[in-house]
């Protein structure tokens, strides 16, 4: 198994962080650090994590490092085998299967509750969209920058819900590496319909429909989930 600094990269995220913490924010640093390289795809699903390694990518100590491991195997994003050590969490089809049908159900009620309640931003989710656009519309879109954008969009819906237990189960949810890396799925015709069907969630929380919202955010969702299974498909056919 090779170790984590072996291919000689280390992503911006670390460079940034990099600055010798104090010890009182020791293990958020070195938490923060190893969960988004866990998100970004960096450490990748199944691999085996050791201290050492991580403690150099972090700049900090083993203790913290450790810390911060237990608190990622707590939240689902690493995995503990006794006798072998700490694992990045495998992600299955069924996985998948389960995220985006909680998905389903889920982010719908959100759109629903946030028509109803009236109070969405829609300047700013119009505005987050526009950005989305822009940057579909680039030769080589910015696939990091349209996730970043798209998790802000389905965000303020959820905030706009009022309905604080549902944006912390949906959070944890879409803050899986399957979900954050959705859009590396995507097709240029996949990336210019979620832009579309991001504008008709808009279109339905400026009028107040709940039923419109509902049904437009799970027809949202559920282009996402097909996507994605298209591409596995395709993947384990050698297509």
């Amino acid at each position: 198994m090779h170790g984590i600094l072996d291919t000689g990269y280390v992503s911006a995220t670390v460079v940034q962080n990099n600055t010798s913490p104090s010890s009182g924010y020791a293990a958020e640093h070195a938490y923060l650090v190893i969960r988004e390289q866990i998100l970004a795809g960096d450490l990748e699903a199944g691999r085996w994590l050791r201290e050492g390694d991580l403690a150099e990518l972090t700049g900090v100590s083993r203790t913290p490092v450790r810390e911060a491991l237990r608190r990622l195997t707590s939240e689902g994003l690493l995995s503990h085998e006794h006798n072998r050590g700490v694992q990045v969490q495998s992600w299955s089809s069924k996985d998948l299967d389960d995220i985006f049908s909680l998905r389903s159900v889920l982010e719908p009620l959100g759109a629903a509750q946030a028509a109803q309640r009236g109070q969405a931003n829609l300047e700013y989710l119009t505005g987050i969209t526009d950005d989305m656009e822009r940057q579909v519309a680039q030769q080589y879109p910015d696939l990091a920058r349209i996730t970043e954008l798209n998790n802000l969009f389905h965000k303020a819906i959820l905030d706009a819900s009022g309905n604080e237990l549902l944006c912390s189960v949906v959070g944890s949810i879409i803050q899986t590496p399957l979900v954050r890396r959705t859009f590396s799925y995507y097709q240029a015709e996949s990336l210019q319909r979620s832009v579309l069907q991001h504008r008709d969630v808009i279109s339905a929380l400026g009028a107040r429909d709940m039923t419109w919202a509902e049904a437009t955010m799970r027809a949202h969702v559920h282009a996402g989930w097909e996507e994605v299974r298209r591409k596995q498909q395709n993947t384990v056919s050698g297509d």
